[in-house]
């Protein structure tokens, strides 16, 4: 059969092959003292330049948005981008049964892209400054394409979303990575991106905005607070980044963790299970939750109160739904309305990890929420805003929390506070942290397990396994297995 386009199969598997080699070659890549400073000066100009004016609305008042008159439920004028809608929860032997909420409905699967190009053989990542109304400092690394489909269809009406042409028809491009994902189940229903990663050959525009980045630059980055955004971390995730001969590409240095979390990429390192005892695990946690998910009109949610400006629990805890006027004159629109969810304190995602047999694994949680696609997914080993937890029984607070929040200083090999997606969620900010322990002893239960990192790279290759707050400690990890003497 002819190959009519395209990258043929023989071409794509080589590639698939060499990938993680070219990835560590562009993790290693510090070109220079100078080209560092120069990377984050590039950053904070456009921190500093870039103009965001956002004003909390009542609700009522959002610009082409309505109050549906029958359920009180958010929606747009067009029919279009999202609505917050209300949902009643049961799930049956869980610490917390029942429960009520706002949760946003975005049905449209929205484009996550990165391209990337070779420069003096080394791959780059052409990253976007972007500015989102709930972003911390405003503007946050993101990846060339972040968009709706109700944005690159043209429904807002304004400019189109540059490069956004590479990642809708890729039939003649060589992809990377495509994979659809899921964000927030606690906020979103059932909302997907398209994660993808494309690599181009001829040059192109840069425009304003917009620069190339090695990884190595791009793991820098990872280390601040509110730097590198949601959705980035999430495509980041999705790298090959795991393969046999690894650690000779990477190189010595770095210490007993960074030795154990770089053989954890190499799948003839081994593992405490094996990927197929993995998976049936997984089909088991999802066959055995029974959770229920009901439509309920937004104005009769039984917990939520709302006033002239927001909807909120009747504890406080948890989120309230807000609404914004935004001047942006650097998007696509210059100016807009929508509501958002701000939560009620600072989140904490945690993976708990340890050296079995000399290889580092990650402890794992099948966690079931409402708005999966799929009831459970694999979430970190901690995944909570611990301030929630004053209004619910003992029972029902995190396994492995007090271990987290207890954790030395010497236990713990990363901590950052990042920040959520901004086009949903105002300040949205949470705490990823890895805590390494001495023992796997105990840790495992009915809904947690032991897993390698090469095995949690193989599983983001599909959709619906690995969480977005997972995947945001995954591209950590992949930072961690750089000697810190590199980055």
């Amino acid at each position: 059969m002819a190959v009519t386009g395209g990258w043929g199969s023989a071409t794509v598997a080589a590639g698939e092959r060499a990938a993680p080699a070219r990835l560590a070659r562009s993790a290693l890549a510090v070109r220079s003292a100078a080209a560092a400073a120069e990377a984050d000066r590039w950053f904070e100009q456009r921190v500093r330049t870039t103009e965001l004016d956002v004003r909390h609305v009542p609700l009522h008042a959002l610009r082409d948005w309505h109050v549906d008159p029958r359920t009180g439920d958010l929606g747009h004028d067009s029919g279009r981008f999202f609505a917050v809608r209300g949902i009643d929860v049961t799930v049956p032997g869980h610490e917390v049964s029942r429960w009520n909420q706002p949760i946003i409905h975005q049905p449209e699967v929205g484009v996550l892209g990165i391209l990337v190009r070779e420069f003096d053989g080394v791959l780059h990542l052409l990253m976007q400054a972007k500015v989102e109304p709930g972003n911390v400092n405003g503007v946050q690394l993101s990846p060339t394409v972040q968009a709706t489909r109700s944005n690159y269809t043209g429904v807002h009406r304004g400019r189109a979303v540059p490069y956004l042409g590479h990642f809708l028809d890729v039939s003649r491009e060589r992809v990377l990575v495509d994979v659809r994902h899921s964000e927030q189940g606690a906020w979103f229903y059932r909302k997907r991106n398209r994660n993808i990663v494309v690599e181009v050959d001829e040059d192109l525009e840069v425009l304003d905005g917009f620069r190339w980045f090695t990884l190595a630059e791009v793991h820098r980055m990872l280390a601040r607070d509110d730097v590198v955004n949601m959705d980035a971390r999430t495509v980041l995730a999705c790298l090959p980044f795991a393969g046999d001969g690894l650690a000779a590409d990477l190189g010595a240095g770095g210490g007993d963790f960074r030795s154990a979390l770089v053989r954890s990429c190499e799948p003839g390192a081994g593992s405490a299970h094996t990927t197929g005892e993995l998976l049936r695990w997984i089909s088991e946690r999802r066959t055995r939750t029974d959770l229920r998910t009901a439509a309920v009109p937004l104005a009769e949610l039984p917990d939520w109160r709302r006033s002239r400006d927001s909807i909120s629990h009747r504890t406080g805890a948890f989120f309230d739904v807000i609404g914004v006027d935004v001047r942006a004159p650097d998007r696509e629109v210059a100016r807009w309305s929508q509501p958002m969810i701000r939560p009620c304190g600072t989140g904490l995602t945690a993976f708990v990890v340890t050296r079995i047999g000399g290889v580092l694994h990650a402890l794992v949680h099948a966690r079931a929420e409402a708005g999966c696609v799929d009831v459970v997914e694999l979430a970190p080993t901690v995944q909570c805003t611990p301030e929630n937890y004053r209004h619910l029984p003992a029972r029902a607070r995190p396994r492995h929390l007090d271990a987290v929040l207890g954790a030395r200083p010497d236990q713990i090999r990363f901590s950052v506070v990042q920040s959520e997606e901004g086009g949903r969620f105002f300040r949205a900010r949470t705490r990823n942290v890895v805590v390494e322990v001495d023992s796997p002893d105990g840790a495992e239960t009915p809904e947690h397990r032991w897993v390698a990192v090469h095995q949690l790279v193989d599983l983001l290759r599909h959709s619906h396994y690995v969480n977005v707050q997972a995947r945001s400690l995954v591209t950590g990890l992949h930072a961690l297995c750089v000697p810190r003497d590199a980055a």
